[in-house]
């Protein structure tokens, strides 16, 4: 390999430049080998370190520079990491939408456009998770095998945990599920000695053994680390990845197993610290890990301080494109109609006359209550659509243009329904049954009871669609549940933009994302999905999802 190569590498390594003209030297995921690593600690033993802290630091920041304005490389204002794909992935599904208009920059997610292998969301989306797979192997190979210090045992096992997630952020979406995919092609993996030029998709299984081999190796070496910031992860964030690979995989048992684990330690939000807008700060309680966004993040680029969660999520955002434009995710009429007006949860959503409980919570230029809804200021703020969501506050208060709000990766209530859903599938329901009315009736509803119009399969997922809305689980649910995707059941059921509507059936091929054609140019062993077509508006009307029926 010639040295320019190696040093423009080594810079993506230690400064995770990436911008397009770096992107395009080498193929997604490309780093150094581990002699040549190992070469390279010797003389500046910090860059292991780079790498190591480079590896978490960088999951919420921008991927990819594009162009430039007045000398400055300009980012996208819907580039922003992990956090960027997680809003995709829900917006691709039937839960929740933004508007159809000039300034909606995840309209591709909305449409389901994000099989063009030219544009820019799909192609973040794939890159993002190689580039941390590139930085958790080359702190694997900085560090000698057989290191027994516990700074370099760290280290290496948190390595195998972020390669780990960071397959488990690709694997679901580029093919169907393990139980009927499993010897199907899937995606590309990063390895020594693979010819980057030549390496095809390794299948479904070949993934998932790398996974679960990596988190069978964080698991026994994290034990007893006590890390001093949520962003790292712990023992218990890697026994919660596994839950979500046996989940993924149909091992119930084992998943409910992982997550009882993950979970010791920890409790939900109470009823009351969700009775407001909230999700957004790392230090709470229930999150078991997470993304930290600090101000020196929001600082670079053309769009400062729009690159963000909060820009897009948070309808009291006083620096953000979705109250500017109008453009803040909605919830579904379908799915928000189904949800008990007992229950806290609908309360984070504005109903059908655009109002929630929780405006009297806010306060923006003086302005408070149902007078929020129509409060409209150029250039900062739009009238609030029904639907609606007021979940996600502002972490330094509404109408706040400090976008600072933390994202989490993973809290208590989604290991509580993973282990649920492993009980209830894998032979013991009236355990699952009473964990879930516990759960619910303690901490969401106190009226509630397992409705028995409902599956109780179906009745886990609403739980899930409910509770973790927003926060990019729903394509992996349709997917590994074999489920359609249901937008609308007819004419006036649904409340999004007209180009929107429409159902994909479970088997339908475009849901398997489609490669960029940078890797495809660069990785000639790639072979496409191709199946399927982009969805048209009021396809499919008689499908139906067992929870919004």
């Amino acid at each position: 390999m010639k040295l320019y190569k190696i040093f423009i590498m080594m810079l993506g390594v230690l400064l995770f430049a990436a911008c397009d003209d770096v992107d395009n030297m080498e193929p997604a995921g490309g780093s150094l080998t581990a002699a040549q690593l190992q070469e390279t600690n010797k003389e500046v033993p910090s860059r292991t370190e780079a790498a190591f802290v480079g590896m978490y630091a960088n999951m919420g920041k921008p991927h990819v520079c594009y162009e430039s304005w007045g000398g400055t490389h300009a980012r996208r204002a819907d580039d922003f990491g992990f956090i960027s794909a997680a809003i995709s992935q829900d917006l691709e599904g039937a839960d929740m939408s933004s508007q159809n208009n000039d300034y909606n920059w995840f309209s591709t997610a909305c449409e389901l456009s994000t099989r063009n292998a030219d544009y820019a969301n799909p192609y973040m989306r794939y890159t993002i998770p190689y580039r941390h797979i590139g930085l958790a192997n080359d702190v694997i190979n900085a560090i000698p095998a057989g290191a027994t210090d516990s700074a370099s045992v760290v280290k290496v096992a948190s390595a195998h945990a972020m390669r780990a997630f960071c397959y488990l952020s690709l694997a679901p979406y580029y093919q169907f599920n393990y139980m009927t995919a499993a010897d199907q092609p899937c995606v590309p993996m990063i390895k020594e000695g693979v010819d980057m030029a030549n390496n095809p998709r390794a299948t479904v299984r070949e993934v998932y053994d790398s996974i679960m081999s990596d988190l069978n190796y964080a698991i026994e070496h994290l034990k007893g680390f006590k890390r001093s910031t949520k962003q790292y992860i712990d023992q218990n964030v890697a026994y919660g990845l596994r839950a979500r690979a046996n989940l993924y995989m149909g091992k119930y048992a084992e998943a409910a197993s992982d997550a009882a684990n993950a979970l010791k330690g920890y409790t939900p939000y109470t009823r009351e610290e969700v009775s407001k807008p909230y999700f957004y700060d790392l230090n709470d309680h229930n999150w078991m890990w997470g993304i930290a966004i600090t101000q020196a993040m929001l600082s670079v680029g053309y769009f400062p301080g729009n690159c963000t969660a909060a820009s897009w999520l948070s309808p009291f955002c006083g620096g953000g494109y979705g109250a500017a434009t109008q453009s803040t995710a909605v919830i579904n009429k379908l799915l928000y109609d189904k949800i008990p007006d007992t229950d806290i949860r609908k309360q984070w959503w504005l109903n059908a006359e655009s109002y929630s409980p929780f405006l009297e919570t806010q306060s923006w230029d003086g302005v408070t209550g149902k007078a929020l809804v129509n409060l409209e200021i150029t250039d900062v703020k739009k009238k609030y659509e029904p639907y609606t969501n007021v979940k996600f506050g502002m972490k330094d208060g509404c109408a706040s243009t400090l976008n600072i709000n933390d994202w989490p990766l993973m809290r208590a209530e989604e290991m509580i329904l993973i282990e649920i859903e492993g009980l209830a599938k894998s032979g013991k329901e009236a355990e699952a049954k009473t964990k879930l009315e516990n759960f619910v009736k303690t901490y969401r509803d106190p009226s509630y009871t397992i409705p028995t119009t409902r599956k109780l399969a179906d009745e886990i997922w609403f739980q899930r669609r409910v509770e973790l809305w927003g926060e990019g689980f729903f394509t992996a649910d349709v997917k590994r549940l074999g489920k359609p995707i249901v937008r609308f059941h007819g004419p006036k059921t649904c409340n999004f933009s007209e180009a929107f509507v429409f159902n994909v059936a479970a088997d339908d091929g475009w849901l398997n994302m489609r490669f960029p054609s940078d890797e495809k140019d660069t990785n000639l062993g790639i072979v496409d999905n191709s199946e399927g077509s982009i969805p048209i508006a009021g396809q499919n009307p008689t499908l139906r999802d067992g929870v919004t029926d």
